[in-house]
């Protein structure tokens, strides 16, 4: 049935003025001498790390399809659904250690690795000393710019990654005519590759990736496969565009004596779709690469640069926030004010820049049409990157896209979206080939091929690699897509199937204990708990997580069920199983209880907190309307401490947002800002990891405006250090966009604005 929202505000009113046009750069008085420091570009495909040295310029290149490996193998252990039942047995006997050995053996092989294209080398001859050095990352063009003084010559490059045309595009200018003389060259990470010239003002890389590059670090890179088929092929060319003076190749560039130089950076591989060999059946990589580096030279360096700011100010110009900072602080460098920040100096610029760097990460890393944002976004320059640079399922991929819905970037999630598609067609073959259950199933761990087996070659701790409800984590994204943007042919031929596959998955793997359903096994990722005997365990049976998370599909799909007009009979199913599951209980020392029993915890303040899930990203616990859970879960979040990894730190921004705590939520955020954010503003786990880039910005929107329980309410947990502000272009459930404005940590004005004119919500 059909609704109106709720608004819960004190006046409704056009706001008489948007934020303030901040000016967004991030900017530096040094070259970047680590990735860390190093700026990152990107349009949605294409990823660029820039470190702006005067003499040698190094540039990382990144394509986001660039992942070892092919297709997964859906059934590498035959026998794993045979262990099943008896690692249940041992779980219900509390033979916890037995249980986790022998569930080691329902586990298949790692995902693959993301992985980086190359490096352009750039070697500037220059004469004279240095001085008037510069470089920034402007956030309002996604622009880079390198500028300095060479022997009373002013040097410039300006660096952009066009998603219209598809290139990279470099240009390097002087003040004085036929003073640019500089070298090119491309390396790239992996044997089996050449650097070739094609005529006097154009090189190529090229090159073919292991048949397995797996994410765990410790195994080696596998070239073929018994078949003889290699990994994905790719190649990267450079062209330049030179005004005055000369260029050849030697097989690089040489240019000497230009007055300006274009370079037309043009990157594609052989992947060709999830189930296709890379090899064997991929895509013409240099067909696709000339097809970009053709239609790019046939605009000219203005036009390009013009319909690059055009679409990426399509996106970051949706959202603004002004915190009533003066700018008094913009005339210091970044990496600078990073450190006053972190010694206590109050900064509201530097907090209003990471919040739109987080945006702009979001639009430079996800692009409808493209992959899935990974552990890096598209930003990785080691061969053998931590944790692979995967998509970790059991938190860190679904935190990557939380602020694309609220902070207007709804379209952004569309990879995510193809991902989950994908992983529905591999989930189904593990669900059936490791468990002899219908629906599908996805594990902690996955990649580009849509790998969902329990991953670690039967070695790995089942307290991560045996993790099993992603499936219903991601169909949460599914259904919150809808909630946001009011797509009803969307949910019914999309989001609402996928859901349901989950939800078979889910009742197949409950079980029924003390009237109850529990899962069996179960974990908490990654946490030890230690039972009443004094036993250690990380497998044990009915975690608060997984019963919190098959409790949000469930509420949704029958939720989404009514709102089609289908299943009437498995909605009062659905409905059924979710009252059903064995409840949210209370512990001891007032905390939420996240195992079976009350047990204690090995590592009290460890970095996950999986089991609030219920409070975010779900929607089981409600504030307002359940006192006594809220209490509890603030108390575990006491209890954990405000420490952790970047992400980590992230979630709790979420969590404290929820229980209507501004001040706890913003001094997570500083603490973010202050412990856990490397010179150029990534993410550090450590080390860089972009999930606690965008956990924390989602955090700002939980701060300003939620609308979970199918009611909008405004700045619900703002900060009194945040006593006036405004921001607009929020997004709430209901197809809603809300501007506002307030003062002395009060409402001043709003202005809501419907985009479905109703909200399809639950009877």
């Amino acid at each position: 049935m059909k609704k109106n929202l709720t608004f819960l505000l004190t006046i409704v009113v056009a706001l008489s003025a948007s934020a303030h046009n901040e000016d967004y750069k991030l900017w530096y008085d040094e070259p970047a001498t680590r990735f860390e420091e190093a700026l990152p570009l990107g349009n949605g495909r294409i990823g660029l790390t820039v470190y702006g040295g005067v003499e040698q310029e190094t540039i990382n290149l990144n394509e986001e399809t660039l992942w070892g490996g092919g297709p997964t193998n859906t059934n590498p252990t035959p026998d794993a659904s045979q262990y099943l039942p008896q690692v249940r047995e041992l779980l219900f006997q509390e033979k916890w250690t037995d249980a986790q050995k022998l569930l080691r053996n329902i586990q298949g092989p790692n995902s693959q690795t993301f992985v980086p294209i190359g490096d352009l080398k750039l070697h500037q001859s220059i004469s004279g000393p240095v001085s008037d050095y510069y470089r920034d990352l402007d956030l309002n063009n996604a622009i880079a710019t390198t500028s300095f003084n060479a022997g009373g010559v002013m040097f410039k490059r300006e660096i952009f990654v066009s998603a219209p045309a598809q290139v990279a595009v470099i240009k390097v200018t002087a003040s004085q005519p036929k003073s640019i003389t500089m070298s090119l060259t491309g390396t790239t990470a992996f044997e089996r590759s050449m650097l070739q010239s094609v005529g006097t003002d154009e090189f190529v890389v090229s090159g073919v990736l292991p048949r397995s590059v797996d994410s765990d670090r410790n195994y080696a890179l596998i070239w073929e496969d018994s078949e003889g088929s290699t990994g994905m092929r790719y190649q990267y060319r450079v062209k330049a565009i030179v005004k005055d003076g000369s260029v050849t190749t030697n097989p690089g560039l040489s240019i000497s004596k230009a007055s300006e130089v274009v370079l037309l950076v043009s990157i594609a591989t052989s992947f060709n779709g999830f189930d296709k060999c890379p090899d064997k059946e991929g895509r013409d990589e240099e067909t696709l690469a000339l097809s970009y580096l053709n239609a790019a030279q046939a605009r000219d360096y203005d036009t390009l640069k013009a319909e690059h700011i055009a679409d990426y100010k399509s996106y970051f110009d949706r959202v603004k926030l002004d915190l009533s900072y003066d700018g008094s602080r913009n005339n210091i460098p970044t990496d600078v004010r990073l450190a006053d920040y972190s010694r206590g100096v109050k900064d509201l610029g530097i907090e209003q820049l990471y919040f739109q760097f987080g945006r702009y990460l979001l639009i430079s890393a996800s692009r409808p049409g493209g992959i899935a944002m990974n552990l890096q976004g598209i930003w990785n320059d080691k061969q053998r990157p931590s944790w692979g640079s995967n998509y970790t399922v059991n938190i860190n991929l679904e935190m990557n896209y939380w602020p694309a819905e609220p902070l207007g970037l709804s379209e952004l999630t569309e990879p995510l979206i193809h991902q989950i598609c994908n992983l529905e067609v591999t989930g189904k073959q593990i669900a059936r080939n490791f468990y002899k259950m219908d629906g599908w199933a996805v594990h902690h761990n996955s990649d580009i091929w849509a790998h969902a087996n329990p991953v670690g070659w039967q070695e790995g701790d089942p307290k991560w690699a045996n993790w099993s409800l992603g499936s219903p984590w991601l169909s949460q994204h599914l259904y919150e897509h809808y909630r946001f943007t009011m797509d009803e042919d969307y949910l019914r031929k999309t989001a609402y199937p996928l859901m349901k596959g989950a939800a078979e998955f889910c009742e197949d793997w409950l079980v029924e204990k003390d009237g109850w359903l529990i899962t069996a096994p179960s974990t908490s990722p990654e946490n030890v708990f230690i039972d009443e005997h004094g036993k250690k365990g990380v497998v044990t049976i009915g975690s608060a997580m997984d019963l919190e998370i098959i409790w949000d599909l469930f509420n949704n799909l029958a939720e989404a069920g009514r709102i089609i007009g289908e299943d009437k009979a498995l909605i009062k199913h659905w409905e059924s199983v979710r009252d059903r599951l064995h409840p949210l209980r209370i512990g001891k020392k007032g905390n939420l209880i996240e195992w079976y029993k009350d047990w204690e915890d090995e590592d009290p303040q460890h970095r996950h907190v999986s089991h609030l899930f219920a409070l975010h990203p779900g929607r089981q616990i409600n504030v307002l309307k359940h006192p006594d859970l809220a209490k509890a879960c603030r108390q575990t979040l006491e209890v954990r401490g405000d420490g952790g990894t970047g992400w980590s730190k992230a979630w709790k921004i979420n969590f404290w947002a929820r229980l209507l705590d501004g001040d706890r939520a913003y001094k997570l955020y500083r603490e973010l800002l202050s412990k856990s954010t490397l010179p150029n503003l990534f993410d550090t786990h450590p080390p860089f990891q972009i999930d606690g880039n965008f956990g924390s910005i989602a955090g700002i929107a939980e701060m300003m405006i939620q609308s979970q329980f199918d009611e909008i309410h405004l700045l619900p947990a703002i900060p009194a250090d945040w006593a006036e502000g405004e921001v607009s272009g929020l997004k709430a459930r209901g197809g809603f966009t809300v501007d506002i404005e307030w003062k002395g940590g009060e409402l001043h004005k709003a202005y809501v604005l419907s985009g479905a004119g109703v909200y399809t919500g639950s009877k």
